[in-house]
């Protein structure tokens, strides 16, 4: 069915630049302030850039999103052509060609998209996250119903994870701080554990599917091995490092499961041993300046390692011994990073507007 909505878009985009008698460049010499928002996809780990933002249309007039800020960034675990842009205050982008061409999912309308997932065993079920609620797909992002909602309006669903291993399990968190699951993809919930604080990031081990990681917005990361029965504060493993419990991002590497990579105000640290011990990765701007919004490790090299500032794109081939730095491709932040598991030298950045205080 995919295979079948690629071949469309592209004879509807290559119909559209026809007919329409111009043609659209996207590039890094190309894109002014205002117009350089969406996706961006490097095929060179990050040497050059082209921004990826063509919506084909019946019409024959294409258009794009590219005045648009990212909430989030996903791929599905399924199939890496397919992916998710879910933006601020436009609703959710998708693309099933790696990014060349893109649809919207109008039935959700123009609103901030927090998180999506998609699960791995159905690839036409995907959830979307929406303020205080969550909404779930099974028709490939045509239409939605709402599964979860928080009676408190303040409260925003702001992080979700599917179990990898048993798809029919789903875990939410609130910006109140509880983390809530579901063991029947949506039908009913029972909140785990209350944190006291905005759960930022839920990550399930694709190893073990017992093992949780939260991380909070200002209380540092969490671990459980019993699929959120009980907790452990990984706060006193990380204690040397200043600023370890203001989280940014964490992720676990593809090549080798028990190893982190964790991002807080300190700075970047990497972890072993799912969290037992960290060491830092040495930065070449001091660590209290690096602003590290999202971190990504190849799929096949632990020693690659990625990560994205407001202003500059770093890459390490050596673990973090030594790193080079390249402009990004637009006046916005770096604010999410996707590396192809198929193809390592393929990489996806979605772009932010930061209003500085």
């Amino acid at each position: 069915m995919i295979k079948k909505y690629t071949k469309s878009f592209l004879l509807v985009l290559v119909i559209g630049l026809i007919t329409s008698g111009c043609s659209i460049s996207f590039g890094t010499e190309s894109n002014k302030e205002g117009i350089d928002g969406g996706v961006f996809r490097s095929v060179n780990k990050g040497d050059t850039w082209l921004q990826q933002t063509a919506i084909p249309t019946v019409s024959g007039q294409p258009k794009s999103f590219s005045m648009i800020d990212d909430s989030s960034l996903v791929m599905d675990p399924s199939d890496n052509k397919a992916i998710y842009f879910g933006s601020v205050d436009n609703g959710l982008f998708y693309s099933y060609d790696g990014a060349n061409t893109w649809r919207i999912a109008n039935s959700l309308g123009k609103i901030t998209i927090s998180s999506v997932a998609v699960d791995s065993k159905y690839k036409c079920t995907i959830y979307a996250t929406v303020a205080n609620k969550l909404y779930k797909s099974i028709d490939c992002s045509r239409s939605w119903t709402q599964v979860y909602f928080d009676n408190d309006l303040s409260v925003n669903i702001s992080s979700l994870a599917i179990d990898n291993i048993d798809s029919t399990i789903l875990y939410i968190g609130t910006s109140r701080g509880e983390i809530i699951r579901s063991s029947n993809r949506g039908e009913s919930w029972q909140t785990l554990n209350r944190f006291d604080d905005e759960i930022a990031k839920i990550i399930v081990s694709k190893a073990e599917h017992k093992l949780i990681f939260v991380g909070t917005k200002s209380k540092g990361i969490f671990r459980s091995t019993d699929a959120g029965k009980t907790w452990v504060d990984l706060t006193d493993k990380l204690k040397e490092f200043d600023g370890n419990s203001k989280f940014q991002d964490l992720i676990i590497a593809e090549s080798d499961r028990k190893t982190l990579f964790l991002v807080t105000r300190y700075g970047l640290l990497k972890s072993d041993d799912n969290g037992n011990s960290w060491k830092k990765i040495e930065l070449i701007t001091p660590e209290s300046e690096a602003s590290i919004n999202s971190v990504a490790v190849s799929p096949k090299n632990l020693e690659e390692i990625y990560y994205v500032t407001n202003t500059t794109f770093y890459r390490s081939a050596d673990g973090g011994k030594n790193w080079t730095t390249k402009k990004l491709p637009t006046s916005r932040a770096g604010w999410k990073l996707l590396i192809d598991p198929k193809d390592e030298n393929l990489i996806y950045l979605a772009v932010k507007k930061i209003v500085k205080k």
